[in-house]
């Protein structure tokens, strides 16, 4: 039987999409089990998240209530999950491998001597042994691993699980956790946020995107994007290339490094298609690809191709749109 533990992270006072999965994966991982789902939310809101957590499926719900946990600090973030994790009993711990996942995971492995597996997107129990799934090879297969370690820290590929039905009704346990961080441990502090992406809509929930990479040419054809983007109500996102050449802020990245994602339409720009790209949009259900270069990868990918211009295609389609749209 194997004791769940979920950090579910949260934007707000409620659960982060990628929370909801964690919590989705660890409760379908405990009914294989035999097990439970417990999770453990942290910061000001802390107790609206444990609500929320038993309501999709956790049975306890630890929580740290401290307000100086309202902004992520990883060291401030491993220091608190891992007395919960000792406290709970678990052998797995559970998180969204996103932004936040990809900093906390190993740490958190090292800290509780246990392993660590990342971007997994299922999992096979036989003779009460676990294999953990996840795509190898940019996508185009996948491996099946063990472990080695009697504790095991798991990230979970973004946008790869169902959530479970959220059930108001639901009762369990939460259980303030009497752990003070202490300010001398934080050795970065914030300062002032500045808002750098295009749009308010975060890339992971966003169910349209419009992408540009190299074939842009320059930070102003992101202009144009925008204005497509913000007609359909959608999001920009961005190609590593067009990242690094600082048209664009990084966190707009969409790939295998940025953000992974799974829109209803994604309409790559100028997007040659390189294999840590495709793997960020593996579960996108509608591929449109705009590239003067009949060749590009993406086309391989895309269920619509456009080959022409993107200084053609778009301001056209924009046009077309705001007669239907607006």
């Amino acid at each position: 039987m194997s004791r769940i533990l979920v950090f579910a992270n949260q934007q707000g006072d409620g659960l982060s999409s990628g929370a909801k999965e964690a919590i989705a994966f660890g409760s379908r991982l405990a009914s294989s089990t035999g097990g439970e789902v417990r999770s453990v939310t942290l910061g000001p809101f802390a107790e609206a998240g444990a609500k929320e957590a038993i309501a999709s499926g956790a049975s306890i719900a630890y929580t740290i209530s401290n307000p100086l946990l309202a902004e992520y600090d990883v060291e401030l973030f491993v220091n608190s999950i891992h007395p919960v994790f000792q406290q709970s009993g678990a052998d797995i711990l559970i998180l969204s491998f996103d932004k936040m996942g990809k900093d906390l995971v190993g740490r958190l492995a090292t800290r509780n001597c246990a392993s660590a597996i990342t971007e997994v997107v299922d999992f096979h129990t036989s003779n009460d042994k676990l294999t953990w799934v996840r795509p190898i090879y940019g996508d185009k297969a996948y491996g099946e691993y063990t472990t080695t370690r009697s504790k095991v820290v798991v990230g979970i590929r973004q946008k790869s699980q169902e959530l479970a039905e959220f059930d108001e009704t639901a009762t369990g346990e939460i259980i303030p956790v009497d752990y003070y961080p202490s300010e001398e441990i934080i050795v970065t502090k914030l300062v002032v946020k500045i808002q750098s992406a295009l749009s308010d809509i975060r890339l992971e929930d966003a169910s349209i995107i419009v992408s540009g990479g190299r074939g842009i040419e320059g930070a102003e054809g992101f202009n144009m994007l925008q204005t497509l983007a913000n007609l359909l109500g959608g999001t920009v996102g961005a190609s590593r290339a067009a990242c690094d050449a600082g048209w664009v802020p990084s966190n707009l990245q969409v790939g295998q490094t940025g953000a992974v994602v799974a829109p209803d339409l994604y309409i790559a720009v100028g997007i040659s298609g390189a294999s840590q790209h495709l793997a960020g949009i593996t579960n996108a259900k509608t591929v449109v690809a705009i590239n003067t270069d009949v060749e590009a990868p993406i086309y391989k990918r895309a269920n619509i191709g456009v080959v022409a211009d993107y200084k053609t295609v778009i301001p056209a389609l924009t046009e077309k749109l705001k007669k239907v749209l607006v």
